[in-house]
C-alpha cells in the first residue's frame, strides 16, 4: 500500500511539474498527459483499464416475458388492438425450464410479438400457466406493487391506436390522452390482466 501511494504521489508531482513548465496548454492535452503519467504507475493502471471498457450488452433489444391469465385474449389485445406483430413462438420442456429456475415443473409455451419489422426489435414473450393459479399483482396504481409496473409503446399515429382501442371498448385511464408538446400526446390503458400500457405518439388529426 505504501509503495502504491509513493508511486501515485510521484506521478502527480511529475504531472504538476509539467504543467508549471508550460505557459499555455489546452485542456485536452492536460487530460492526456495526466492519463499517461497515471498509467506509468503499475498500481494505478486499473484506472486506464476501466476507461477503455467496451459495451456491456451485446444488443439494445429488450425482451419482456409476460405471464397472462387468458392467452388468446391478451394476444388479441397486443396484436390486433395495439398493433404488435405476432411471429413464431417457442416451447420449452419442463425439465429444462425447471433447471434454470423459471418454473416449477411446468412446460412453457410462448407466443411472441414484435414492435416492428426486422430482427432487432423488442419482443413480448407471452405465456400462460392455467394450472399454476397465479395471483394478480395489485395494479391500482404503479406504486401499489414493487417491480415492473407499466409498458411504454411509442406509436407512429396515436389517433389510429385510439380508434382501435375504442372499437375494442378499451377505456382510457385518468384524463388521458394528454398533450406532451407539439402534436404529441400520451395515452394510458390497461391490458386484459389490468396491467398499465402507456402509448406515446403524434395526434395526426390535431396536426391537420
Amino acid at each position: 500500500m505504501h509503495g502504491s501511494l509513493t508511486c501515485f504521489s510521484g506521478a502527480l508531482m511529475q504531472y504538476w511539474a509539467m504543467i508549471f513548465s508550460l505557459k499555455r496548454v489546452s485542456k485536452g492535452i492536460l487530460r492526456l498527459a495526466l492519463m499517461v503519467v497515471l498509467c506509468a504507475c503499475p498500481e494505478s493502471r486499473i484506472l486506464c483499464q476501466e476507461s477503455s471498457t467496451g459495451p456491456v450488452f451485446s444488443s439494445p433489444v429488450l425482451d419482456l416475458g409476460m405471464v397472462v391469465q387468458d392467452l388468446d385474449a391478451s394476444a388479441a389485445f397486443y396484436g390486433k388492438v395495439l398493433g404488435c406483430k405476432e411471429v413464431e413462438g417457442f416451447s420449452v420442456a419442463s425439465p429444462f425450464a425447471t433447471s434454470i429456475g423459471l418454473v416449477d415443473h411446468m412446460d412453457v409455451t410462448a407466443r411472441v410479438f414484435l414492435l416492428g419489422e426486422g430482427e432487432k426489435q423488442s419482443r413480448i414473450k407471452m405465456m400462460s400457466f392455467p394450472k399454476a393459479k397465479a395471483a394478480k399483482s395489485d395494479q391500482r396504481f404503479i406504486h401499489s406493487t414493487l417491480g415492473f409496473s407499466y409498458l411504454t409503446l411509442h406509436v407512429m399515429n396515436l389517433d389510429a391506436s385510439m380508434k382501435r382501442l375504442k372499437a375494442a371498448e378499451i377505456p382510457f385511464e385518468g384524463e388521458t390522452p394528454v398533450a406532451l408538446g407539439g402534436n404529441n400526446a400520451l395515452l394510458v390503458v390497461r391490458d386484459p390482466d389490468g396491467n398499465f400500457v402507456e402509448l406515446i405518439g403524434p395526434r395526426r388529426s390535431a396536426a391537420e
